[in-house]
């Protein structure tokens, strides 16, 4: 019967701690803010941050792009290109899985505030993203080969107008 009680008991606290809802966004002038609040200004430019990686590890940065594409299932990630469409962007997850972005934002700016690092995706991830955006079957079949690519694990995103 304990056990049973015990069994019941680690299922609701599961089944809370699971349907956690990200905070809603704070709207101050127009900006949409998630995650922690953080300063539209005094960011680099796309190159400047593809430099700083280059040279180091990680960087700390504040960082200004548009946005590719956002993960269709929940908003849990996003892409981020330059101006001017690059061969590669920038991959952005959200630190501690804590806010996820609309998922209709493709083509608007964003300014990233975190931690930016280059990392070999594997396979099964990749096809994992491909999936979450709606590619078809027979694209996320050709995904054969893990990348390396530009991540960001972002602690606050402020959408601009």
């Amino acid at each position: 019967m304990k056990s049973t009680l015990n069994l019941l008991l680690i299922i609701m606290m599961v089944t809370v701690f699971a349907c956690k809802q990200a905070p809603a966004p704070i709207t101050e002038n127009g900006i949409k803010y998630f995650g922690e609040k953080i300063e539209a200004t005094d960011y680099i430019s796309f190159d400047e941050f593809i430099a700083e990686v280059d040279a180091k590890e990680e960087v700390n940065v504040k960082l200004k792009a548009k946005v590719e594409s956002v993960c269709q299932t929940k908003g849990c990630w996003m892409n981020l290109v330059p101006d001017q469409q690059a061969e590669s962007g920038v991959f952005v997850k959200f630190k501690d899985y804590g806010f996820f972005m609309p998922k209709d934002i493709s083509g608007r700016y964003v300014v990233v505030e975190g931690k930016g690092y280059k990392e070999v995706t594997s396979v099964d991830e990749l096809r994992h993203y491909a999936e979450d955006e709606g590619l078809s079957k027979e694209e996320i079949e050709a995904i054969t080969e893990p990348k390396e690519e530009l991540k960001f694990m972002a602690s606050g995103v402020a959408l601009l107008e």
